[in-house]
């Protein structure tokens, strides 16, 4: 996987909006009386690099020795997170809470007690009001301190107050903590092993979903333990495919935004991947017209300044937009016409090369790569394919093993049966290893062995085998996986009815829309 640099400071600065930059030269100059300073000069050298290369750096800026490059480098970084951190202070919570808090104890120090505690009990109500629990806890401590050292001259139940408060913002971080970290190791599960293979791995999952905190009752919690408890339901839900429960709580995760949008501008990545959930849920279900309004939802909201003045929220909505856009076509069957989209994405995957993980992009090379498929060109479909086939990463196995079948069968329709023999066994043995084979996919291996030694006129029934066979398994959990990577089922449609595969997933699309339009 190509990656720019791997040097900080040049991605921090290559990361800065042209505002950001600016501001950074007003604030060098305001405290320090002149412009022309070494970090400064620093900065325009590594502003106007399009890769970072020290050599480069140093012959561009004669006045830094090379001895001095490490120390002002390390200067230059903390310069431009304070110079940033001025300008943010006013659009980010956290920052407006942290600064009140520093304030809160520079006059505890000066021994202004008094004002100390009314700046606490402004942050106190701020931090309420933004569900702001870690921050609440702060307040708590610091007010506690004041009251255990001093005589304040406070209402005579203060500590009996303190205390409790005390008691039920810790009840509820130790909730919010567990509700997290039972997220974060369900979605990391699906991150390493994608979609469950089996009841084994549904065993495993479980061990975390049958946490008792699940299945509590929801009444009476606040933002942030309903939001991760919803996280875990759909984790569980999509990584089992339970794809109507996972549409239930892709729901109540973006409604519960919806009731507090205060919450959009804290916690807006959080929002962006709870759209980009609820429009994965309609893909999943074919909820084509609820798909459609949500898409032009989320459309709508990129354009707005909390997404646009963020590159953090930009590459996320660039990620989850056109994840749903390329769907649409697969939804629709209308890989060609989908083809229009793969400049764009190449574009912007090279433009957000430093803020992109390896799982976004090996995900999009999969997309493309059932676009090219789909469209009838095996040849531009197995050159997305061997980028992930070529990629040494540990996750998303399944991802790497469906791709390697899909890269099997695009040879198949190319004719490369000598090649085929080689694979077959090479990907078998792969998808073997990984634990990955399903009833399905061992199917579809034995069907393309038999396929090798029959005569043309002998292999539509072998095609027609298949496809009942695999008709039977589409309505079993444990099966279905395999065809939301790959939609086996209108593949051997294709081959019988010897027609373009995307005419056969266009043709169920128009029969889909007319019988909901009828209904």
């Amino acid at each position: 996987m190509p990656n720019r640099t791997i040097d900080p400071l040049f991605q921090l600065i290559q990361s800065l909006e042209r505002a950001e930059k600016r501001n950074f030269k007003l604030y060098m100059t305001r405290n320090t009386g002149t412009g022309n300073l070494k970090v400064v000069q620093l900065f325009d050298a590594l502003d106007k690099m399009v890769q970072y290369d020290e050599a480069v750096l140093l012959k561009k800026t004669p006045s830094i020795q090379k001895q001095q490059l490490s120390n002002l480098k390390a200067h230059l970084y903390q310069e431009i997170l304070a110079s940033v951190r001025l300008l943010k202070q006013e659009e980010n919570i956290d920052l407006q809470l942290h600064e009140q808090l520093d304030f809160a104890r520079i006059l505890y120090n000066k021994g202004l007690n008094i004002q100390s505690l009314k700046i606490l009990d402004k942050v106190k109500e701020l931090a309420k009001a933004n569900n702001q629990v870690t921050y609440i806890q702060q307040v708590l401590f610091l007010e506690k301190k004041i009251e255990s050292l001093h005589i304040t001259r406070s209402m005579q139940d203060r500590a009996e107050k303190l205390c409790a408060e005390s008691n039920e913002t810790n009840e509820r971080l130790v909730n919010i903590s567990t509700l997290s970290n039972l997220s974060l190791l369900l979605y990391e599960w699906y991150i390493r092993n994608g979609h469950a293979r089996n009841e084994e791995d549904k065993k495993s999952l479980d061990v975390y979903f049958n946490h008792p905190i699940l299945h509590e009752s929801e009444q009476g919690k606040g933002f942030y333990e309903k939001l991760y408890l919803y996280q875990c339901f759909c984790w569980y839900a999509f990584i089992t495919q339970e794809f109507l429960m996972y549409y239930r709580y892709c729901i109540k995760w973006t409604e519960l935004f919806k009731a507090e949008p205060k919450m959009i501008e804290i916690e807006t990545a959080h929002y962006i991947k709870g759209m980009h959930n609820l429009l994965g849920a309609h893909f999943d279900l074919r909820n084509y017209r609820k798909f459609n309004e949500t898409i032009k939802e989320f459309e709508a909201f990129i354009e707005t300044s909390v997404v646009q003045n963020n590159i953090n929220n930009k590459v996320q909505c660039f990620t989850y937009l056109y994840t749903a856009k390329l769907n649409k076509h697969f939804m629709e069957g209308t890989f060609t016409k989908g083809l229009s989209l793969v400049p764009e994405i190449e574009e912007k995957l090279i433009e957000y090369e430093v803020y992109l993980d390896r799982h976004r992009t090996l995900v999009f090379y999969y997309k493309i790569a059932s676009l090219y498929f789909g469209s009838g060109d095996s040849e531009k479909s197995i050159d997305y394919l061997n980028k992930i086939i070529n990629l040494k990463v540990d996750l998303r196995t399944d991802l790497q093993c469906y791709a390697r079948l899909l890269h099997m069968i695009a040879h198949y329709e190319m004719g490369n049966f000598d090649l085929l023999k080689y694979l077959l066994k090479s990907v078998y043995r792969f998808m073997a290893k990984m634990q990955n084979l399903s009833v399905a996919e061992e199917a579809v291996f034995s069907f393309l062995k038999q396929s090798f030694h029959s005569s043309p006129n002998k292999v539509k029934p072998l095609f027609q085998n298949l496809l009942l066979e695999l008709k039977g398994m589409a309505n079993d959990r444990m099966e279905t996986r395999a065809f939301m990577y790959l939609d086996f089922i209108s593949w051997l449609e294709s081959k019988i009815q010897r027609k373009p595969v995307q005419s056969i997933i266009r043709q169920k699309f128009i029969a889909a829309t007319k019988r909901t339009s009828d209904a």
